[in-house]
């Protein structure tokens, strides 16, 4: 480690992050290490969320890792740098991934960070949601820091299949998102609506994620 500003700057990687990642930590610590060198310069994480890049960012996506169903197909609408795509594929590779982003630059990063670090369960769509050709065909979505819940439910919804899921990742203002989005839940026939918080033992920023069933029978 360099005496660096960046260098001083980093978090330096909590003890839940093993526990967590178990035998893919080191894949953990490499996509992090990439994020330190490159992610400010090309757009993808601002130079404040370096003190906070593992708690904040990393652990806050891996922690919802176990809510997605084995042996499943799910999507992540919006992956920009990665997350939570990139960390949930690192701790579940158990699991196929479609990572769905329109934007050029942040798919090239994607594309390296699966080469990189070997992700076979990952397919990188660059193309908005309803242009990926994955409609209907997904056990579940999930996306983080993408827009509010009454824009991403249209945008989310119709890429699951009938009694699929949504695991959507959001902030301390999930109830709120939930009673605006009342409309797009009604017509999309969500079930089953509610906010879980994960991660209270372990982290010291809880995850809050809003779950719901589609189209359920």
């Amino acid at each position: 480690m360099t005496d660096s500003p960046v260098a001083e700057a980093v978090e330096p990687e909590p003890a839940a992050a093993s526990a967590l990642f178990g035998d893919r930590i080191e894949l953990a610590r490499s996509y992090a290490a990439a994020l330190v060198a490159h992610g400010e310069e090309r757009g993808l994480i601002g130079p404040q969320e370096l003190p906070r890049l593992w708690t904040r960012h990393i652990l806050n996506c891996a922690v919802a890792a176990p809510l997605f169903p084995a042996g499943g197909r799910v999507g992540d609408v919006g992956s920009g740098a990665g997350l939570p795509g990139i960390v949930l594929a690192i701790a579940r590779p158990d699991v196929t991934w479609e990572l769905i982003e329109p934007m050029e630059r942040r798919v090239a990063w994607l594309e390296e960070q699966v080469s990189a670090l070997g992700l076979s369960n990952v397919s990188i769509h660059r193309a908005r949601a309803e242009e990926a050709g994955v409609e209907g065909l997904l056990d579940a979505v999930t996306a983080r820091a993408v827009s509010a819940l009454r824009t991403l439910i249209p945008w989310t919804a119709p890429l699951v299949r009938d009694g699929g899921e949504l695991i959507l990742l959001k902030g301390r203002n999930a109830e709120a998102e939930i009673e605006a989005a009342a409309k797009q839940i009604r017509r999309f026939k969500l079930s089953a609506v509610r906010v879980e918080v994960l991660g209270a033992d372990v982290l010291s920023e809880e995850t809050r994620v809003v779950r719901a069933r589609v189209r359920a029978a």
